[in-house]
């Protein structure tokens, strides 16, 4: 059954012309032998000459091709301009006309389909410039050049080069008036821990090494010894940023970029991204492909750690957030604050949060109301929940603004 569809659409939507001119040329070989008419052989050996010559063209057309894709960037963020340069070169004695070049990808909004003409000896090299509008891994080429002979008998196609992965990270935001309640801080010498970080804490003192900066050189130090003495520093004991990001499958509404699964990532890359601007320390938990840990760490690769995870972020897992916090929970002391990103109108994650908060860790809820997203449900019974805990909420709907919506409190 797979074969005759397979000739079916080889023969009446791929090459329809050719079909038709085999067709018209057994009708014109049935009148000829039944009538004699000399018209009908001529038309006959017309046909077989301009089926060949057209076969010829069409492969001639594709001979002595150099194709170079140039893709200049394997990681980029939702909405920024994903550019490469396509280079072609006929290096055959044969004028190509009518290449169509394709670098195909899924990527959304990537086009960069091409139709060109290349003389003999020629070549031709083009940008391509693409708005991203989706987070994800994509995956892009290889290039594909197709052509055909000027009746549209025969079409062939060809692929250059490799297909390469693109790693679109989400959008995050900036937001300047979210806060969330600090963690209690540890005793003395209980959290504090040697850095190459600058910190306000510094701990003693040794000799200068080669890489060392100079900003780190005590003068006093080095007056009284004679040598390059530089400062050691600890971590200041701020409280670790654990963010937690609810993907079971079961909470989430919407659809595309209007989906809670969006917003959801979007909250949890602006959260992370706000506390590792500002030096602390972040974390990150979810569990939808799979169960998905980043430690807790600081500074710009941390960034990039937790957006990969996020850009791959997909709710497809059959965890409830209770669950994971319950399973988690021996990551969080009392110099952590938990923020818990979630759609879940079940009550037991909440619950989860009230037990971290009883052991002295501090918590934070950022909940999208799913009924703006198209849901049949209210998070209504969950606010009342998160107030008689005394958790510190903030309340998300469809079409907010994030900066706005994570600058007012709702409870807490």
């Amino acid at each position: 059954m797979r074969r005759l569809v397979r000739l079916y659409r080889h023969f009446f939507v791929t090459n329809r012309t050719l079909t038709a001119v085999v067709l018209l040329s057994a009708t014109c070989i049935v009148i000829a032998i039944s009538t004699g008419f000399w018209l009908t052989w001529r038309l006959v050996y017309v046909a077989m000459v301009g089926v060949a010559v057209s076969y010829v063209w069409s492969r001639l057309n594709l001979a002595g091709l150099d194709v170079t894709p140039d893709r200049s960037t394997d990681r980029l963020q939702e909405g920024a301009q994903y550019e490469e340069r396509i280079t072609i070169r006929n290096r055959g004695w044969w004028p190509k006309i009518w290449l169509e070049v394709d670098d195909p990808s899924e990527m959304p909004g990537h086009a960069a389909k091409r139709v060109v003409t290349i003389g003999w000896g020629g070549a031709k090299t083009w940008r391509i410039r693409s708005t991203i509008r989706r987070r994800g891994l994509y995956a892009v080429g290889p290039v594909t050049v197709t052509t055909g002979d000027p009746f549209g008998m025969f079409r062939h196609t060809r692929t250059y080069g490799r297909a390469q992965n693109v790693l679109v990270y989400p959008r995050a935001v900036e937001l300047p008036q979210f806060s969330v309640p600090p963690a209690n801080l540890p005793g003395e010498g209980r959290f504090r821990r040697r850095t190459h970080y600058v910190t306000p804490n510094a701990s003693g003192v040794r000799q200068y090494e080669f890489g060392d900066s100079f900003n780190r050189i005590h003068w006093g130090s080095t007056a009284r010894t004679g040598e390059l003495m530089v400062k050691i520093f600890e971590l200041d004991p701020a409280s670790d940023i654990w963010v937690i990001l609810d993907l079971e499958r079961d909470v989430h509404v919407g659809d595309g970029d209007d989906s809670t699964e969006e917003y959801g990532v979007a909250i949890a890359a602006s959260v992370a991204r706000y506390f590792l601007t500002a030096n602390r320390t972040v974390g990150f938990l979810s569990y939808g492909r799979g169960f998905d840990a980043v430690e807790a760490e600081r500074g710009l690769p941390q960034y990039t750690r937790i957006l990969e995870s996020l850009a791959m972020a997909r709710a497809w897992g059959d965890v409830p957030l209770g669950s994971l916090l319950a399973n988690e929970a021996r990551r969080f002391g009392r110099h952590t604050t938990v923020i818990a990103i979630t759609p879940s109108t079940n009550e037991e994650w909440v619950a989860g949060l009230g037990a971290l908060q009883a052991r002295g860790v501090k918590v934070a809820a950022i909940v999208m109301e799913p009924s703006t997203f198209g849901g049949e449900t209210s998070s209504l019974d969950v606010f009342a929940s998160l107030a008689v805990t005394d958790v510190f909420t903030y309340m998300v709907k469809h079409a907010d603004d994030l900066p706005t919506a994570l600058a007012a409190e709702v409870g807490g």
